[in-house]
C-alpha cells in the first residue's frame, strides 16, 4: 500500500465520501489498481457494503445517517450497521418487542418478503411461528421470545381481537380429544383451519386459563 501516495487517497477517500455510493469498480479506477487492493482499501476505510443490490455498492462509513433500526437508504440502495442482509434481520426480529411478520421485516428493510425470507427457515438466532396465514418471527432465545409473544397477545387484546365462545370450544374440545397437543398442531386441525384462527389468539386463550403449559410450543 505503500505505493500509493497519502494526498492521493485522501483525495480519493474525499471523492468516493462525496458522492454517497460508489461501486468496486470506480475504486478500482480512482486509485488505478488491481480488484485486491481496491478491496484491501474499503476494508481499511471500514467501508459498508449495500445488502441489497446484490452487495454491488459501497458507502463510506463517514456517510451513513443510520435510522432507529440501523438502516440507511439512499435512492434505491440499502445499508445496515449490523452488515448483510442475514445479521440485519435477524438484529430486528430480536430487537423487537413483539416480534415480526414477514411484511413488517419487507417494509423495514425496505424489500418485498417473498423474495429473502425463504432463506430465514432454519437461520440460528430467530424462529417462526404460523399465526393463521401468516408467518411471525420470534428470538430463539427462550426468555426473550416468551416476552415478544406476551407482547404480541397484550396487543391482540387490546384490540379486542380474541376468541369467540364458539372458537373458545373448538380449541377446548381438541384439549380433550388430543391429549398433551401443542398450539401448532391445535392449528394444523381442520376445524381450526376452517376458522382461520390465529396461533397468538389461541395461544393468550390458553395461558389466559392456565392450560398453555399443557400444550408446549413446538420450536422452528
Amino acid at each position: 500500500m505503500s505505493k500509493f501516495i497519502k494526498g492521493k487517497l485522501e483525495s480519493v477517500f474525499r471523492f468516493l465520501e462525496n458522492i454517497k455510493i460508489f461501486t468496486l469498480e470506480q475504486v478500482v479506477a480512482s486509485l488505478n489498481c488491481s480488484v485486491p487492493t481496491a478491496r484491501l482499501k474499503l476494508k481499511a476505510w471500514q467501508a459498508y457494503t449495500s445488502y441489497n443490490q446484490n452487495g454491488r455498492y459501497y458507502t463510506m462509513s463517514t456517510v451513513p445517517r443510520f435510522d432507529e433500526n440501523g438502516l440507511w437508504h439512499y435512492k434505491k440502495v440499502s445499508f445496515s450497521k449490523y452488515g448483510n442482509l442475514k445479521n440485519t434481520v435477524v438484529h430486528l426480529i430480536n430487537a423487537s418487542p413483539s416480534g415480526l411478520t414477514g411484511r413488517e421485516i419487507g417494509d423495514l428493510v425496505r424489500l418485498r418478503s417473498r423474495s429473502f425470507l425463504h432463506h430465514f427457515r432454519d437461520v440460528v438466532g430467530i424462529q417462526r411461528e404460523k399465526t393463521g396465514r401468516v408467518y411471525v418471527y420470534y428470538s430463539d432465545d427462550t426468555n426473550k421470545y416468551k416476552e415478544q409473544v406476551q407482547n404480541r397477545s397484550e396487543g391482540l387484546i387490546s384490540t379486542g381481537d380474541l376468541l369467540s365462545d364458539a372458537d373458545a370450544v373448538v380449541v377446548l374440545t381438541a384439549l380433550i380429544k388430543h391429549h398433551g397437543i401443542s398450539v401448532d398442531d391445535i392449528m394444523k386441525l381442520p376445524e381450526v383451519r376452517e376458522r382461520g384462527l390465529s396461533g397468538v389468539v389461541i395461544r393468550e386463550f390458553l395461558g389466559r386459563h392456565d392450560l398453555l403449559k399443557k400444550t408446549p410450543t413446538t420450536k422452528r
